[in-house]
C-alpha cells in the first residue's frame, strides 16, 4: 500500500531554512505527481507546492514564491521541499501527498487530487 514518510521538520529562526523530505514506497513513484501541503491550528489545509512524476513541472502557492522549491529523486523515490525566508506564517504541519492520476507528465494544482498522504512532519517557525 502507499506509505510516505515525511522527515526534516524543526524550529526555525525567521529568514532561517529548512528542507523536508518526503520518502514514498508501495507505488510506481515515476508515474504520479506530488505535492506538499500544510495545515496550521484553526486555518484550512493549504496546498504548498506540486511536481509531475518526470520532475520536469513544478508550481508553487503565491504565498511561497520565490521562497519554496519543490524536487524529486526518483532514484531515490523522494520529493522533497526546500523552503528558505522562512516567516512565522509558515508554521505548520506539512504533509506530502500522492496524486490520483497514474501519468507522469501529470500535475495539477488542487488539493482533492492528491487523496493520499503521510503523516507530516511540524515546521515552527519562531525567534
Amino acid at each position: 500500500q502507499v506509505q510516505l514518510v515525511e522527515s526534516g521538520g524543526g524550529l526555525a529562526q525567521p529568514g532561517g531554512s529548512l528542507t523536508l523530505s518526503c520518502a514514498a514506497s508501495g507505488f510506481y513513484f515515476v508515474n504520479y505527481a506530488m505535492s506538499w501541503y500544510r495545515q496550521a491550528p484553526g486555518k484550512e489545509r493549504e496546498l504548498v507546492a506540486v511536481i509531475s512524476g518526470t520532475g520536469n513541472i513544478a508550481d508553487v502557492a503565491d504565498s511561497v514564491k520565490g521562497r519554496f522549491s519543490i524536487s524529486r529523486d526518483n532514484d531515490k523515490n523522494v520529493v522533497y521541499l526546500r523552503m528558505n525566508s522562512l516567516k512565522p506564517e509558515d508554521t505548520g504541519l506539512y504533509h506530502c501527498a500522492k496524486n490520483r492520476r497514474f501519468d507522469k507528465y501529470y500535475y495539477n494544482f488542487r488539493l482533492d487530487e492528491y487523496p493520499d498522504w503521510g503523516q507530516g512532519t511540524q515546521v515552527t517557525v519562531s525567534s
